[in-house]
């Protein structure tokens, strides 16, 4: 899977003046940093599959979203939480299942790569309709 990056252009913040036009820019860069953070939760577990007494660690973005999107909060500036989930833990002493793991991850790369295949054609559309492109 090729590696994507949000990258905020010349000034500082991604997209403002389309933001302004268009909040669904906002929700998905929100969703994006909170799909990049659950990456990195889900690659430590996998990493510390092994070691003993490591619970495993999950960022839950999608609620922290939905419920920002319910009360009208912005998005904008949204920060994510690590949690840690305390589970039953296995023979090793970690509360981590490297299969489910795994699952997970392929699930929240392909949810990502969705997301910035979506942010592209927007801001795309958006460019053409106002005559950057």
């Amino acid at each position: 899977m090729e590696r994507v990056e949000f990258q905020p252009r010349e000034g500082g913040k991604a997209n403002c003046h389309m933001a302004f036009l268009d909040p669904t820019q906002d929700v998905l860069a929100a969703a994006m940093r909170g799909a990049w953070q659950r990456q990195t939760a889900l690659t430590n577990n996998i990493a510390n599959a092994e070691t003993p007494g490591y619970e495993r660690e999950d960022v839950n973005f999608q609620s922290a979203l939905k419920n920002a999107l319910a009360n009208g909060e912005s998005t904008a500036e949204m920060q994510f939480q690590v949690e840690t989930q305390a589970q039953q833990p296995g023979p090793n002493g970690s509360s981590v299942d490297i299969g489910q793991e795994s699952a997970k991850l392929a699930e929240n790369g392909l949810d990502y790569q969705a997301m910035t295949q979506v942010l592209g054609a927007q801001d795309s559309m958006l460019s053409a309709a106002i005559g950057t492109v």
